[in-house]
């Protein structure tokens, strides 16, 4: 949307932060199941208190499926960060 010109690169920040809150808010909330996620590790980085993950050959299971996944990166981040 902002290579289109449709958002402005401040507004679309504004819009993902409050994103990220509301998502960490649901999740927190509203989430009930666990989800079990076993890979080989490709890549790890940790960087300015973020934590990025990349699983080769992933495998999310539940209490009900089993999802094999070629490739999946995985972004981790102290939801305590959103909030400040």
């Amino acid at each position: 949307m902002v290579s289109a010109g449709i958002l402005s690169p401040e507004l679309a920040i504004l819009v993902l932060v409050q994103f990220d809150k509301s998502m960490t808010e649901a999740l927190e909330t509203q989430v009930k199941s666990k989800v079990f996620i076993k890979g080989h590790l490709h890549t790890y980085r940790f960087c300015d208190n973020v934590w990025t993950f990349i699983l080769q050959d992933a495998v999310f299971k539940n209490e009900e499926t089993v999802e094999n996944v070629g490739r999946v990166k995985i972004v981790a981040c102290d939801s305590k960060l959103l909030t400040q």
